[in-house]
């Protein structure tokens, strides 16, 4: 089960779920059944973030100005070739895209897998930074529950008409291949083999 579970399970049991900063305030006709009670008291981070509207969501606007930014200053500044430079400022957009849309979770409980951390054989930690909240997983569940929300975050960039082309999706083999190609012609243009 995850937050918005949760959620709806509470409100189907009549329980309707508000927030005053980060509390849970409960409005029912009736004691809410306990299963409501513990599954709302596991997932109140991800809760409260849900019904949290976000400040700054951005428009597709936003986001392309965003990547342009990035990509400027990586190829301007940084002096990465274009293809190198758009594919570090897709990779600056998912880690927005993922600061912004965050998975926080409660400690004692992994929010890929679901298991309580007295029930497995695995600690589970904390992973994301103070600013943005943490998720809390086992370390074998990291990886599956990173490639997840990356995956979500190149669709919804996708969305707003930000994409890895395909000349780009495969750096640095893509460039390193240009880069041999490029002396390759120039050795040709030269005269030399």
């Amino acid at each position: 089960m995850n937050a918005a579970e949760a959620l709806c399970m509470a409100r189907e049991n009549g329980v309707h779920v508000g927030i005053a900063g980060t509390d849970l305030i409960l409005d029912a006709n009736q004691e809410p059944a306990p299963p409501v009670l513990e599954a709302l008291q596991r997932h109140k981070a991800g809760i409260v973030a849900l019904l949290t509207v976000a400040e700054s969501d951005w428009t597709a606007e936003d986001w392309q100005v965003f990547y342009d930014e990035r990509a400027g200053i990586a190829e301007f500044d940084g002096g990465l070739p274009h293809p190198e430079a758009e594919v570090r400022a897709f990779e600056c957009c998912i880690v927005e895209w993922l600061n912004r849309h965050m998975e926080r979770s409660d400690p004692g409980y992994c929010a890929w897998c679901g298991q309580l951390e007295e029930e497995s054989d695995c600690v589970i930690v904390p992973f994301g930074t103070e600013s943005h909240g943490h998720t809390w997983l086992h370390h074998h569940c990291w990886q599956p529950w990173s490639q997840k929300w990356k995956e979500e975050a190149i669709s919804a960039l996708a969305n707003t008409g930000i994409i890895v082309h395909a000349k780009t999706a495969n750096y640095p083999q893509t460039v390193k291949k240009e880069r041999q190609n490029d002396r390759t012609r120039k050795r040709t243009q030269t005269g030399r083999t």
